[in-house]
């Protein structure tokens, strides 16, 4: 009898520990073009072949209170070997996380270029904890944007995530499902980096919890002209990551901010320095007058004002269609 009752409680015993599991989903956001497929290893098993560049994970059961070993490959790996990152986790039964591959695998073509991490946020959700709201996870993941601030300006709601750097999570934000407007400042939150919608009513997800991802490059020419920035949501049930769309800047943008012009009063010819991408340009008077417009390809572009007469003039920066900033100068 009490060899059966030994069994039994080794049985029990067993059987909780097996049961010891955490909740993962895991997001890839490594804009390296080496990493647009990797694979990813728990211990020496492949659980993921081929996970796309802005790709979620639904969540997974993984061991815990063990550790394991997490494990990047590239996409064609034999096996764990091949790992360009391990990093050891141990994870807590019961408790639900958020794991974010970012980060340059690449050693030449970027700039910055941190390595290659495993980002993990430990207090995770797969849905909002009022369903008349949606439960928004904020991450940082641009290697080559700066410190930023986050201001929403379709209902007012003001700064929402102030001075998040690159690699950090901001907190959970319990947001009333609407439709909202939000900007990506500098973290003066006076110069615009970029704005876009979040749709969230639209997209009917009162009562889901989403992952917003800072993601890609703000300056592709320097980053192997890999994909440009942008926010993109994980949803809980995985996938390809949603990108939110564009919108107008309601103030100076990151891009005309740095944008220098010289000289200033000028000539013959004014020279705009420090161009990121290609822009627009057009030059109007005072009267609010077209007086020419060109593209800008390149930084140091030359512009011809000979043929304007002495006065003040303004110069206005296009991103495609939108208006992204202006400068005033003088024309002797």
């Amino acid at each position: 009898m009490k060899k059966l009752l030994l069994i039994v409680m080794i049985c029990l015993i067993s059987s909780a520990v097996v049961a010891q599991t955490a909740r993962v989903q895991v997001i890839h956001n490594s804009a390296d073009a080496a990493a647009t497929e990797v694979d990813v290893y728990i211990d020496t098993d492949l659980a993921l072949d081929d996970f796309e560049f802005r790709t979620a994970t639904e969540f997974l059961d993984l061991p815990a209170e063990v550790e394991i070993e997490l494990s990047v490959a590239p996409g064609n790996s034999t096996d764990v070997g091949d790992a360009l990152l391990t990093v050891p986790v141990t994870l807590a039964d019961g408790e639900t996380y958020i794991v974010v591959a970012d980060g340059i695998v690449s050693g030449s073509g970027y700039n910055p270029a941190p390595p290659l991490t495993l980002q993990v946020y430990p207090m995770g959700r797969e849905a909002a904890t009022n369903g008349s709201n949606t439960d928004v996870l904020v991450h940082h993941g641009s290697t080559d944007a700066p410190t930023v601030d986050v201001v929403e300006t379709g209902v007012g709601a003001g700064t929402i995530v102030d001075d998040i750097s690159y690699s950090e999570f901001q907190g959970y934000l319990e947001l009333p499902t609407d439709d909202y407007v939000v900007e990506v400042r500098d973290e003066t939150g006076t110069t615009g980096v970029a704005a876009y919608s979040a749709p969230l009513a639209t997209l009917n997800l009162d009562g889901a919890a989403l992952t917003v991802l800072a993601s890609g490059f703000l300056d592709p020419s320097e980053n192997s002209d890999g994909p440009a920035f942008g926010l993109f949501a994980a949803t809980a049930a995985g996938g390809p990551l949603l990108a939110l769309p564009s919108a107008p800047l309601n103030i100076e943008s990151f891009v005309a901010a740095n944008l220098e012009m010289y000289p200033n009063p000028a000539t013959n010819y004014i020279t705009i320095a420090n161009v990121q991408r290609p822009l627009k340009y057009a030059i109007i008077d005072m009267q609010g007058r077209m007086l020419q417009e060109q593209a800008i390809l390149n930084s140091n572009q030359e512009i011809d004002i000979a043929r304007l007469s002495q006065g003040v003039y303004q110069i206005l920066f296009y991103d495609n269609t939108d208006l992204i900033g202006s400068k005033k100068f003088i024309k002797q």
